[in-house]
Parts: C-alpha cells; sequence; structure tokens
C-alpha cells in the first residue's frame, strides 16, 4: 500500500508538473513569435593568439571585439587585426551590378545593364569600359541563367569576374546566348498581361557559348584601355567552364567538363598567352560535380595542392604536386570527408572533417601528409560544427550537439578534452516547455544494401497503444541529405508534436550518407531509387503499431515536390496525402546542366525519362494529392504543374490545386501575405486529413480581422 501510494503520489506530481508545462502558441509555431526555446550562440570570429581567442560582443557603443583568455574567461578589448571579409567599396556608382573591390583596395569592377564589364580606379573615380560588345544575349562578366542556378551558385548573385589575389588581374566570363531557347513566362497583370523570355536551355537544347577572358589592369595606370586575353578554349564546343581559381604558380585554374558530365579537365592557363597547360584530369561512369568550389586546397609553400575527389565512391583527399603528380593518398575508406580546416606544412599534418564515425555526425580529425596516423580529435557522440584551429594547433574552437543536446560551443584541447565552455543556445525557458522526443532509426533498403536513416519527432504524450498520422518532410535531392544527429528544437516541430501527428525525416540512398556509391544508383533514372528508399521506410512506418498507415503523408518543395508527386502515384499503395510543391513532374521540363548530369539527354536516354515522369503513373493516384505552384516560377517552370493536372484530368482523377499570382521558386520570400497564406493552407490540409479536426480559428482568424 505504502509504494502505491508513493507511485500515485509521483503520478499525481507528474501530472502536476505537465499541467504547468507550456505549449507554444501559433503565434510561436508560425509567427516566429519569440518563445525563449533557444538563445544566441557567442560570436566567434576567431584567434588572437594560441591563448586567447576573439569574440564580438555587443557593448554600449555597438558591437565590439574582445579577446577572451581560454583558461580564465577574463576578456580585454580586441586591439589587433580585425578579423574581415571582402573589403567593402566606398563608392556609388549609378547602375552597377556586383560591386566588387579589388584585394589591394585600388580598383572596383562590376557590370551595368547593357552586359559590359566596367573598372572604376577608387583615387580618381576614372570609370574604364573593359568591353563594349555587350547586348541583350551577349553576357560579359554576368552569368546566363543556367551559370548562375547551377555552376556558379546563387550566392554569386550572377557575379561572373574574379579578382587575382594581388588585384592585378581580373578574369571574367563571356556568355553568347544566341540560338538558345527562350522560354515565355506569363505575367498576369493589368489588363492585357506580358511575357517574360527567359533564356532557358531544357535538356538536349543549345548552352550558351562561353569563354574565359583575363584582363591586365596595369594598363590602366597609363592611361590605356586594358586588353583581354583569351583562355585557349574553343568556345563552341559543347562544355561547361567551373569557377576558376587563381593558382600561387601564376596561372588561372579552370576545370574544364564536356556537355556528358563525366569528364573533368583543369587547365592552368597563362596569364599573358591564354595558353593552357593539363593539370589534373578525371573520368567517372556516371557524373562528376562542376560545382565543387573547393576542390583545390594549395599549399602556402606554393610547392602542392590537397584534391577532394570522390572518384572511389567515397570523397577524400590526395596530395598532388602543382604539375598535377600525386604524391599521397591522404584518406581513404567508406566515409565521405567535408572541409579542410588548416594544413601544417611544417608538422607536415592536416585538419579536416568528416563524417567517418557515424554518417548522421561530423567530426574533426588530422592525418599526416604521407596519409598516416589519422586522429580523431573532436570527442563523444555529438555532431561537431564551426571548427577553429589555434594557432599552436593545440586545441581548437567548435560547435557540438545531438539529438537531445542544444548546440554548445566549447574550446577543447586536441585530445578532445573540454577546456572551456564558452556559451550553449538553450533558452531560458526551454524547461518550461514540454518538448516532443526525436529519435534517429535505420530502416534497411528494400534491397538490403543500405541503412536509410530514419528521424521521428513523437507526438507529445506519444501513447504506443495508440495509432497516430504520419507526415514526412523531404527534400530528397542528390548529397542534400537532412536527417543528422543534431539538435533542432523549432517551435513548428513542437506545435504538430502537441496536436498528435509523428513528423519524420527520411534520407535515400543518394543523400550523401552513402557517399558517391550511393549516389551512383540513380545514374539515368533520377526519382526511381529514391522514392523507393521511401517507401520501404513509410512500409516500416506502417508496421509500428503506433502508426496509421491510412494516414501516410509527405510533403515536400522542387526536388521535394516531386517526390511527393511520385509518392502519391508511383507510391500510391504507401503513401495517402500530399502537398506538393513548385514540383518537377518530368525531367525532360528541367534545366540541361542540372539533369543531364544525372540522366543524360532525352536522346540519349529516352527510356529513363519516361519511367521517371511523374506523368507516367499519374493513373496510380487514389490518395489526396495537393499541387501548388507560382505563376511565375522561373526556375522550375509552372510547365510541369500545368502537364500534370493535364494528365490527371484526362484520367478524371481528383485532386487539389493552389496557385499563387507572380510568384516565383520561392513563394511568398517577397510577399509576406503570400507566404503567410501558403502555410496556413499547408496547416489546414493537415487538420483536415491527418487529424480530422477543424482548423483552430487562429489559423485563419487573423486574416479575417485584415480583410473585414
Amino acid at each position: 500500500m505504502r509504494n502505491f501510494l508513493m507511485l500515485a503520489g509521483a503520478v499525481l506530481c507528474f501530472g502536476v508538473l505537465q499541467a504547468q508545462q507550456k505549449s507554444v502558441t501559433w503565434e510561436q509555431a508560425f509567427k516566429a513569435a519569440p518563445t525563449n526555446l533557444m538563445k544566441p550562440l557567442p560570436t566567434i570570429a576567431g584567434w588572437a593568439d594560441a591563448k586567447q581567442y576573439i569574440e564580438s560582443r555587443k557593448d554600449k557603443t555597438g558591437v565590439a571585439q574582445f579577446a577572451v583568455d581560454v583558461k580564465t574567461g577574463n576578456a580585454v578589448p580586441y586591439t589587433g587585426k580585425t578579423v574581415s571579409k571582402d573589403i567593402v567599396p566606398d563608392i556609388k556608382i549609378e547602375g552597377a551590378r556586383n560591386l566588387t573591390a579589388s584585394p589591394d583596395g585600388k580598383f572596383v569592377a562590376y557590370t551595368k545593364t547593357d552586359n559590359n564589364l566596367y573598372i572604376t580606379e577608387l583615387s580618381s573615380k576614372k570609370e574604364t569600359r573593359i568591353t563594349s560588345d555587350g547586348n541583350d544575349s551577349l553576357l560579359n562578366g554576368y552569368a546566363s541563367w543556367i551559370y548562375y542556378e547551377e555552376i556558379l551558385g546563387r550566392a554569386s548573385r550572377y557575379k561572373a569576374f574574379w579578382w587575382s589575389k594581388d588585384g592585378k588581374q581580373l578574369a571574367y566570363m563571356r556568355f553568347d546566348e544566341k540560338g538558345m531557347p527562350v522560354f515565355p513566362i506569363y505575367v498576369a497583370d493589368g489588363v492585357h498581361g506580358s511575357l517574360e523570355k527567359n533564356r532557358y536551355p531544357k535538356p538536349g537544347d543549345k548552352n550558351p557559348d562561353v569563354k574565359i577572358g583575363i584582363v591586365n589592369i596595369g594598363a590602366i595606370a597609363t592611361g590605356a584601355t586594358p586588353t583581354t586575353v583569351w583562355a585557349d578554349f574553343n568556345e563552341k564546343d559543347d562544355q561547361y567552364f567551373g569557377t576558376p581559381v587563381w593558382a600561387p604558380n601564376g596561372q588561372l585554374w579552370v576545370s574544364w567538363m564536356n556537355r556528358g558530365q563525366d569528364q573533368l579537365k583543369v587547365y592552368g592557363v597563362d596569364l599573358a598567352t591564354g595558353s593552357k597547360s593539363l593539370v589534373y584530369e578525371e573520368k567517372q561512369d556516371t557524373w562528376i560535380d562542376l560545382d565543387d568550389t573547393d576542390r583545390f586546397e594549395f599549399l602556402s609553400s606554393g610547392k602542392g595542392f590537397i584534391l577532394k575527389s570522390d572518384a572511389t565512391g567515397w570523397r577524400h583527399l590526395y596530395l598532388h604536386d602543382m604539375n598535377g603528380k600525386r604524391l599521397a593518398t591522404l584518406t581513404s575508406g567508406d566515409y565521405t570527408v567535408g572541409n579542410i580546416f588548416e594544413v601544417d606544412e611544417k608538422a607536415k599534418r592536416i585538419y579536416f572533417s568528416a563524417r567517418k564515425e557515424n554518417s548522421a555526425r561530423t567530426d574533426l580529425y588530422s592525418v599526416g601528409m604521407d596519409g598516416k596516423n589519422m586522429q580523431r580529435h573532436s570527442f563523444g557522440d555529438y555532431s561537431f560544427t564551426n571548427m577553429m584551429l589555434a594557432p599552436d594547433k593545440k586545441s581548437f574552437i567548435t560547435t557540438y550537439s545531438n539529438l537531445t543536446t542544444p548546440q554548445t560551443t566549447v574550446v577543447v584541447d586536441m585530445k578532445g578534452k573540454i577546456l572551456r565552455e564558452i556559451g550553449n543556445a538553450k533558452g531560458p525557458e526551454a524547461s518550461a516547455y514540454t518538448l516532443p522526443r526525436k529519435e534517429l532509426r535505420r530502416v534497411k533498403s528494400a534491397d538490403g544494401l543500405f541503412d536509410l536513416p530514419v528521424l521521428i519527432t513523437y507526438p507529445i504524450g506519444f501513447d504506443p497503444a495508440k495509432k497516430y498520422p504520419v507526415m514526412v518532410n523531404i527534400y530528397g535531392g542528390p548529397n542534400a541529405g537532412t536527417v543528422y544527429d543534431t539538435y533542432r528544437m523549432g517551435a513548428t516541430d513542437i506545435w504538430w508534436a502537441q496536436e498528435g501527428i509523428i513528423q519524420v525525416a527520411i534520407d535515400n540512398r543518394s543523400s550523401g550518407h552513402f557517399g558517391k556509391k550511393g549516389m551512383n544508383f540513380i545514374h539515368r533514372q533520377l526519382g526511381k531509387y529514391e522514392i523507393e528508399d521511401y517507401m520501404t521506410a513509410a512500409k516500416w512506418l506502417g508496421t509500428q503499431p503506433w502508426v496509421d498507415a491510412s494516414k501516410m503523408g509527405i510533403t515536400g518543395g522542387s526536388f521535394g515536390g516531386y517526390l511527393t508527386c511520385m509518392a502519391l502515384t508511383y507510391g500510391a499503395d504507401v503513401f495517402t496525402h500530399g502537398i506538393a510543391n513548385a514540383s518537377v513532374t518530368d525531367w525532360a521540363l528541367y534545366d540541361t546542366h542540372y539533369t543531364e548530369r544525372f540522366m543524360d539527354t532525352p536522346a540519349e536516354n529516352p527510356d529513363g525519362y519516361k519511367k521517371t515522369a511523374v506523368m507516367t503513373y499519374a493513373d496510380k493516384l487514389k490518395g489526396t494529392l495537393r499541387i501548388v505552384h507560382g505563376t511565375t516560377d522561373d526556375n522550375v517552370h509552372m510547365q510541369n504543374s500545368i502537364q500534370l493536372i493535364n494528365r490527371l484530368q484526362d484520367l478524371g482523377k481528383q485532386f487539389e490545386m493552389m496557385v499563387y499570382p507572380n510568384e516565383r521558386h520561392g513563394i511568398g520570400a517577397n510577399v509576406r501575405a503570400k507566404r503567410e497564406h501558403l502555410t496556413r493552407e499547408s496547416v489546414s490540409f493537415m487538420y483536415k486529413y491527418l487529424l480530422n479536426k477543424p482548423v483552430p480559428p487562429q489559423v485563419w482568424q487573423s486574416v479575417e480581422k485584415k480583410a473585414f
């Protein structure tokens, strides 16, 4: 009886504690109202010396930097050289795009809407036009869309010129878009509407012709207009060029790739003549990624470079001399190497990150420059980010976490011992909320080759005797995994856990967990293995006694939208509900560089394009599919959704649709009302179909107040 009373008292006490715990509100979950669950980590700018790190703090005058003693934590104002990024030019030039200062601070380079490249000397404010042939289809220093999106990257903001480290040379790309197809994007504004003409090459189409030029800035000092030295490539060849790299041997290194994207050649280009010499060559049976901007790490001595390559099926490090001769294999094995943080040539040791202990975690390692004596420097069952090595290589700063441990920034010695905790992200009210349990499981793929990572967020108050609906949130593109052993506890996750939905993230074999070896499976059949891996994981979920397999939802955008459409058609026997945002529905409708990397051209691989198109399986749709698209999406054209809708209508299939006028690929990125509407519609979908209960009044209440 006494034990019973003690147990009853404990249950009662627990019930009181539960009653006192907070729940997140609609505003916190979907309108970014503060929860104080998390707090910002200290901002570490680097090391002042081996015993002090530099921390940026807000004081009465704004933001200041302090040198903090590793042992004592004592902080004094930092008076050394400020850790800075690119020089911000103190000049305004009308119509200038991508204004970029030279490293020596003497010049700025930029393009204008006439698609010519310009340089202005800051001391004299004298402007020099470097090119004069720019027009609507000939772009100097301003990227053609396909290069911006797939090769140079969105962070480039279309910038396609690069200063040498001494500021004496400027390299740029020249894009000739003549002969490329123009895709029309209809804008429904006004009475008559209008068309945007987007030079967007689809698989098999003509790409822009590209030349790479080098400008010697020295001519400007003499009053002459600098001339361009063109790198020795034939611009009419069907080819791609990666982001150029300034090498320490006085050359511009240019990565060249064939249209099929399975052959890479790196050339050193002479700055004076444009002649080229082969430095490195690689071939693979599937593809090679061209948009790797960190392929090379040059030694400070100028005597060689470290290459990153996944030719073996896993991304590893290799030491080469400046002529391209391989000197050593630095890492090997079934794991992926990430960033290089330091190359200590004196001690002949390289420090880098890798996903070696567990593909869902990242650790710090070092290895000798002969590839021997590899050591792990991080500790425990955590994932580590933001590594910064001390100048003497005896300690490092990092932030660690796992599913149950909030991000914590620490100073660690090279044996993994914490020397000092700098700060952690646990907010002042984190203990006041009832938080859901998260678990990382592994599910064997259908062919038995891969243990697929599955991250499950359980409902609050989870009862294994009950059955819960499931919502799988995915992206699913190649090397774009989302399942990691790191701390993530957003208010939106908590909201759905409060409401009783099991939230799931799944990574397929091409996600990066299994290296290039796993990615190679998707070659010429992009989407097939991915959706089958998701189906396998979802089937496993459906066998669990606490899952309601009749409510197996899935949602995603872009590639995730494509896989959502595939899930409700190809995988219709598994997935029952889906919201597909901005979806590719047929790879023949996406762009050349991305699609052909994995699929080759439609002429080369007609069967592959057919068996990976959503339309091929549209007759299988039997669940509830909502199709969402922005009408002026210039990345994944709305044409994709329209063609799927047309097919579904011809088949007499029921589906839902939501259109966002004049919205691009990221719906609501610039119009808050559209973003909020998309959120409310998605929330309403989940209440209606997965929870089978009325939408909470606050979801649409604020909109009604605004409207009336």
